[in-house]
């Protein structure tokens, strides 16, 4: 029997399909897992899979991309499921085929005509038996994303992934289209919805596949969807941002309980009695995630949070500071933890200027390659001599390895973020083609030419990148580009917080059917005005499921919005 698992990226497909194929297992059976604890058993598949996904690769079109996706797939079919097929009693594919389908049908808006005939080609007439799609809303898989790479740390050697490069809706459209496909073949694919306990979901789907197996899949899909299927709360309308908290706090509670982790990132950047006690709670059970919550935050309780868990996590609180470094607590806290953790003392210190930051990328300077990327990558926003002097004895003896050394070219590109004089090109110039996405990153605020004309170019292959680097701009061509992607691209709309211009409301206007939460979040202290309080209003009417807008409208409900300096991710 052929079983496959697909879903989105962090919606525990993975996680759900080892477990299960560990129970069968034990049970007696014979099986085989195509993608066992992460990685294809095919080191061609892998190498394909890094080649697809590395954002080293920016340039790689939408078309070569299918391709190359398709071709791990069908390297998997030939050299292990079909023989695996011939021996075992049940083969498992964390993702298959399904996979490029939805990324080039719904992700890259591909045309059928291209994606099908060669979908058809690539299967050599093998089907799944069973498709599990394991969904969940995209806000809660985003979280244990970035919680999955807070735990692993900075792996300065891997490039991003690029499907990242293309922000948070391309999740979107690829849920959209998996459960599509589900709708359109019922008797080959059952939904998951991973909302419960891992071990909730591991058990319907053992269950499931014992089923199929004895009586065939459709009885069994019939049987799974009697058992998974929920009542759906009905939500009440939403007609205050104060209802708005109230259902806010209470999925956050409900969070606590099944996955505290993915709770204390919910509560990132809020603060106030309302939230206080859970995040103590939550400091105790899960104090990465609950420190990576404070990131920026400056009350009281937020450093004292910091301080009751320094002293075991100091990279975790050095790391929460963001821009509450510049506070005297934050500077404080940093210089007591600064030489126990001198890398996550860098990391902490992307354009700083004070004495202090300066003293200590010195020290690090000569201490070993990676503490000297690191140093250099902090001088973001720095065109002063002190830092040319730092670059160049990063480079010093090290230049010729721009061409082949990813940590070096990208600690380079960090560096000249947001500068913009000749010295700075040739740096950014020079490590562009090894460092694609820093470089690109690099242009953050800049308005010449040659800025413009990059952006231009990687706009459609890396819009969530080009977008962070309009923060700020308002010339007529940001405003053409915003409006470009917006339908596609909710970070559009990010760095108009507050923005009261023609162009801003009429990118909220046209975007908040698609990103009600973001159009939510831009409105900052408009919000307090007759006009963003009408449409604040109409969306929580609108939109009273939405996990990301009762965040942001919480933030109204308690004036958090009136003192941010930065958006609530």
């Amino acid at each position: 029997m052929f079983v496959v698992f697909e879903g989105i990226d962090g919606s525990g497909k993975t996680s759900i399909s080892n477990r299960v194929a560990a129970a069968l297992a034990d049970e007696g059976l014979t099986v085989k897992h195509l993608r066992a604890e992460g990685k294809f058993v095919s080191p061609v598949s892998e190498a394909i899979r890094e080649l697809g996904r590395s954002a080293q690769n920016l340039a790689l079109t939408w078309q070569a991309e299918f391709l190359l996706y398709v071709a791990r797939d069908v390297q998997l079919l030939h050299e292990a499921l079909r023989p695996a097929l011939a021996t075992h009693d049940l083969v498992l594919a964390d993702r298959f085929l399904y996979t490029p389908q939805v990324l080039g049908r719904y992700g890259r808006h591909l045309p059928e005509s291209f994606t099908g005939p060669i979908l058809q080609a690539a299967a050599d007439g093998l089907e799944p038996d069973l498709v599990i799609l394991v969904d969940v809303e995209p806000s809660f898989a985003r979280a244990r994303r970035k919680l999955r790479k807070l735990e692993l740390g900075d792996e300065q050697a891997k490039a991003p992934a690029r499907k990242g490069l293309s922000g948070v809706g391309l999740q979107q459209r690829l849920r959209s289209g998996y459960l599509e496909l589900a709708e359109q073949q019922p008797e080959r694919w059952v939904v998951l919805e991973n909302r419960g306990s891992l071990e909730q979901g591991v058990q319907l789907v053992v269950q499931l596949i014992r089923e199929a197996q004895r009586d065939g899949v459709a009885h069994a899909s019939a049987r799974f969807r009697a058992r998974a299927a929920r009542p759906k709360p009905s939500s009440a309308a939403l007609s205050q941002p104060s209802q708005a908290l109230e259902a806010f706090l209470k999925l956050v509670d409900d969070l606590m309980e099944r996955e505290p982790r993915v709770a204390a990132y919910m509560l990132g950047g809020m603060h106030g009695p309302a939230f206080d006690e859970r995040r103590r709670a939550l400091l105790e059970r899960v104090p990465v995630a609950a420190l990576a919550a404070l990131s920026g935050l400056e009350d009281d309780e937020s450093f004292r949070l910091r301080r009751s868990a320094a002293r075991q996590h100091p990279g975790p609180a050095l790391r929460s500071l963001g821009l509450a470094l510049a506070s005297p607590q934050g500077w404080a806290l940093w210089q007591e933890l600064a030489t126990s953790v001198p890398s996550d003392a860098l990391a902490s210190l992307s354009g700083v200027s004070d004495e202090r930051a300066w003293q200590l990328r010195e020290r690090c300077i000569d201490d070993g390659p990676r503490l000297a990327e690191l140093a250099v990558g902090t001088l973001s926003g720095l065109d002063d001599e002190r830092g040319w002097q730092l670059r160049e004895r990063l480079l010093s003896g090290r230049a010729a390895e721009l061409d082949s050394n990813y940590d070096l070219a990208r600690a380079v590109a960090k560096s000249v973020t947001g500068l913009g004089s000749e010295r700075a090109w040739q740096l950014r110039r020079r490590a562009r083609p090894l460092a694609p996405v820093a470089a690109l990153a690099s242009l953050a605020g800049l308005n010449d030419a040659e800025s413009w004309e990059w952006r231009a170019g990687a706009l459609l292959r890396a819009p969530k990148v080009v977008m962070a680097t309009l923060r700020g701009l308002h010339e007529p061509q940001a405003w053409q580009m915003r409006s470009a992607v917006a339908r596609d691209c909710k970070e559009a709309l990010d760095g108009l917080q507050s923005v009261d211009a023609a162009e801003a409301w009429a990118l909220r206007d046209a975007s908040q059917d698609v990103w009600p939460s973001t159009v939510v979040k831009s409105l900052g202290v408009l919000a307090d005005q007759s006009r963003g309080q009408k449409l604040l209003l109409q969306l929580l009417a609108s939109y009273p499921d939405n996990v990301s807008l009762l965040k942001h409208a919480s933030s109204i409900a308690l004036g958090l919005h009136r003192s941010q300096r930065e958006p609530l991710e």
